[in-house]
């Protein structure tokens, strides 16, 4: 394949992927739901264009984990690959799992109201609260988790 700005995959290999083109953003969020999908404080996202995500080998499995949002991580292994709102044409990937993160740096906080108090970053990074645009609380009015009722948000 040409023209590709970046590549990827999961812990074991079974996944793999390749970014036409470079994001159109990327973000840190701490988000309750994304916290649990990652298994970690936050989750650092770049989000592409659904037609610039190229899978080049295995497929990751697809987690709805609200009415509003699909995750996809390796069957295999389990490593966290990609958010996606249904209705929307764009995916992010975890950018962990890109083969060089330093490619796709942040550039914004999201979810910052479920920030745990103990992390201090001091990046200078604006910081939005979820459901702050108009778009995204648009989105989220209806929205049903599906992820486990203990703890979920």
């Amino acid at each position: 394949m040409t023209d590709v700005f970046a590549t990827g995959g999961c812990q074991c290999g079974a996944v793999r992927y390749a970014l036409k083109a470079e994001p159109f953003g990327s973000d840190f969020c701490h988000c309750r739901m994304c916290q649990r999908a990652v298994g970690n404080v936050f989750a650092a996202l770049a989000d592409c264009k659904a037609e610039d995500v190229v899978w080049t080998k295995g497929r990751p499995k697809i987690f709805a984990s609200s009415s509003v949002a699909e995750r996809g991580f390796c069957a295999d292994c389990g490593t966290p690959l990609t958010y996606g709102p249904r209705d929307l044409p764009y995916l992010s990937v975890t950018i962990g799992s890109l083969d060089d993160p330093d490619l796709v740096p942040a550039r914004v906080h999201f979810g910052v109201e479920s920030r745990v108090s103990w992390l201090k970053l001091d990046d200078g990074l604006p910081q939005k609260r979820t459901g702050e645009s108009a778009a995204s609380a648009e989105m989220l009015k209806d929205m049903v988790s599906n992820q486990s009722p203990e703890g979920a948000a």
